[in-house]
């Protein structure tokens, strides 16, 4: 005798396994969040190249800073980077010849021609006359303020590379000069400062306050200790 089929009773139907093509392998919810998450190669070759060139130039300034020893036991000198926020490769100098602002450039093996103000690089004009210029008066007009009494510095532009300096015309207000030979350059400006002046616009320049633009506690560099 033959029954109904009730629809209790019909045979129930499961979804097919899903079975990955050969040569491909299936992927999950997580693994396309972390391909989402993973750079592409040309990020990662930019990432890459980013990294190296902090490094490299982290180590340039570095050895910049440490080749200003050279000029000596009387001078002090200060990492504007750091202390003022300024492009990398600018430092202060203060010694017996006076207060300097030394900003570095590496021109590697091109020739550098100067004509007054204008420099010339493989056929590029870069504005180093004008930035050497910006970071002295940005360190004279922080020292003068909290001297109270202004405080002259002079820009200085040296040039770390083994490329030929020619020079058609000097720029006005501006020390020019291979890196190798600042020591002798800045050495033979004389004796203006007394070593306890030094001392003291060293103790301004090295106080975190004076390169802050908000109020801080004036300091009499004109008194003290020798």
């Amino acid at each position: 005798m033959t029954g109904l089929l009730h629809s209790s009773d019909s045979p129930m139907i499961f979804p097919a396994p899903h079975v990955s093509k050969p040569g491909r392998q299936s992927s999950t919810p997580d693994d396309d969040f972390v391909d989402a998450a993973r750079p592409s190669p040309r990020e990662w070759m930019r990432n890459r190249r980013e990294a190296r060139e902090r490094r490299r130039s982290a180590a340039q300034h570095e050895r910049a800073a440490q080749s200003l020893t050279s000029l000596g036991p009387n001078w002090q000198v200060i990492d504007l980077q750091r202390s003022a926020g300024t492009g990398p490769l600018t430092f202060l100098a203060i010694g017996p010849g006076g207060v300097f602002v030394v900003t570095v450039k590496d021109h590697g093996r091109a020739k550098v021609s100067f004509a007054g103000d204008v420099v010339q690089i493989d056929g590029r004009r870069p504005k180093y006359v004008q930035e050497a210029r910006d970071n002295a008066r940005l360190a004279s007009t922080a020292l003068s303020r909290v001297a109270q009494i202004s405080v002259p510095i002079m820009p200085v532009l040296a040039f770390a590379g083994s490329g030929v300096i020619t020079f058609y015309g000097m720029p006005k207000g501006c020390i020019v000069s291979a890196y190798q030979e600042l020591g002798r350059v800045l050495n033979a400006r004389g004796h203006r400062l007394a070593q306890r002046t030094v001392k003291k616009l060293y103790a301004l320049a090295d106080h975190p306050a004076t390169w802050m633009n908000a109020a801080f506690d004036r300091y009499d560099w004109t008194k003290g200790e020798a």
